[in-house]
């Protein structure tokens, strides 16, 4: 089998650390050209850069480059290379950085960036006619179609573990035979608790996922239950099926990722134990498996499996999403946008934790979604902006005085 060449991007958050270990595990299968990072962290982005000799590095923030350059010559140091003996690689810098990577002629990119700032190196991977494995969900959701009419069939392959289940399951039929779609999800660190005592948890409650490890924001996410409300809608755009022919439930084990009904009665779910290796690796890999990419799931084991409805009195984020998911338009995006703001004034202490969906809602009532001929990348940017700007203002990160 040939090896094929990858692109990681956001390669020292969760997502591209667990590839770049999947990866080192097989490096028969799998070909790093170039990493992305954000720039807080690079020493890791220099670790990574030599273990993988890597070509290209970028990082967002252009203020690094020196920090970056001077972390590649400790991390040789730390290796015992002399000078000449390793490969220094090229440093791109900027906002566009990971968009110019994501072009690169290469096999596979990963997009792990996180947040909506990823949808530029979306479309510039699915331009370039490079398989994109989209662990940044929210590009899809926000860009819509825009995405969708610029990827080629099967150009996009999930990297989130639901998705990556429902791909799975949708091997064992043919699209006219599914029903439905069903999306599980953990209920968070506080399923089963009223909402009227959540105003006061802590962000390091908020943080204490019950069966992942995840970036904190995406954590958060998962606390609210917005996580899952995006994942509504990704699952939408990515596999055609109405927004009322998916559901989501609760399945605190997560054991089970996700599932697919189909039209005589027949469920398919697929089963794992709670990591992102397999879906990682499938993305990297489609449609082919890598081998022990992670340990299956002991049934000699006893064990209990639960299932309940989603609580929208507890969680009314998911209804939310599926509101603006079925207006469209600009609507997710203003959506995901309130939300990473919200996110940010919950964990800088000027929201509470019920206050990151009530302020979501709020922000998604006051815009009026216009009508569009074609959706354009300006539309959403715009809107994007909008609503970061009034959720800001409602949270206290602008004075209302100050609006524009």
């Amino acid at each position: 089998m040939n090896s094929r060449s990858v692109v990681i991007l956001g390669s020292t958050g969760s997502i591209g650390t667990t590839a770049l270990e999947l990866i080192g595990r097989n490096r028969d299968r799998f070909r790093v050209l170039a990493l992305s990072g954000g720039g807080h962290n690079v020493g890791l982005l220099a670790q990574q850069a030599l273990e993988f000799d890597v070509e290209v590095v970028a990082v967002a923030k252009a203020t690094v480059a020196q920090d970056l350059q001077l972390a590649f010559y400790a991390e040789a140091q730390r290796k015992g290379y002399a000078q000449g003996e390793f490969r220094i690689p090229k440093i791109v810098t900027g906002p566009d950085a990971s968009s110019e990577l994501a072009a690169m002629p290469c096999d596979v990119v990963l997009n792990g960036i996180n947040g909506s700032v990823g949808l530029h190196a979306t479309l510039a991977a699915l331009d370039a006619g490079n398989t994109l494995a989209l662990a940044n969900k929210e590009s899809l959701v926000i860009g819509g179609p825009i995405v969708t009419r610029r990827a080629k069939p099967g150009q996009i392959v999930a990297v989130d573990s639901e998705h990556s289940a429902i791909a799975q399951c949708l091997r064992g039929g043919t699209p006219n035979e599914v029903r439905k779609l069903i999306l599980t999800a953990s209920g968070g660190p506080f399923l089963g608790r009223p909402r009227s005592e959540l105003a006061d948890v802590t962000v390091e409650q908020a943080l204490a996922h019950p069966n992942f490890a995840m970036g904190p924001v995406v954590t958060i996410n998962s606390a609210t239950l917005v996580n899952k409300g995006l994942e509504l809608i990704e699952a939408h755009l990515l596999f055609g099926i109405p927004m009322d022919r998916i559901d989501v439930v609760i399945h605190r084990q997560q054991a089970i990722h996700s599932m697919v009904e189909f039209f005589d009665g027949a469920t398919i779910a697929q089963v794992g134990v709670p990591t992102m290796t397999v879906p990682i690796g499938l993305a990297l890999g489609w449609p082919d498996r890598i081998a022990d990419a992670s340990p299956p799931w002991n049934f000699a084991e006893a064990s209990t499996w639960t299932f309940q409805p989603v609580d929208d009195t507890e969680f009314p984020s998911v209804g939310l999403a599926r509101e603006a998911g079925t207006r469209g338009g600009t609507a997710p995006a203003v959506f995901n946008a309130a939300n990473e703001v919200c996110v940010e004034a919950f964990r800088a202490g000027r929201l509470p934790f019920t206050g990151i969906v009530d302020t979501v809602a709020r922000v998604v009532t006051e815009h009026d979604v216009p009508s569009y001929v074609e959706l354009s990348v300006d539309d959403v940017l715009a809107a994007d902006a909008w609503a970061r700007k009034r959720a800001r203002e409602i949270t206290g990160g602008v004075q209302e005085n100050q609006k524009a």
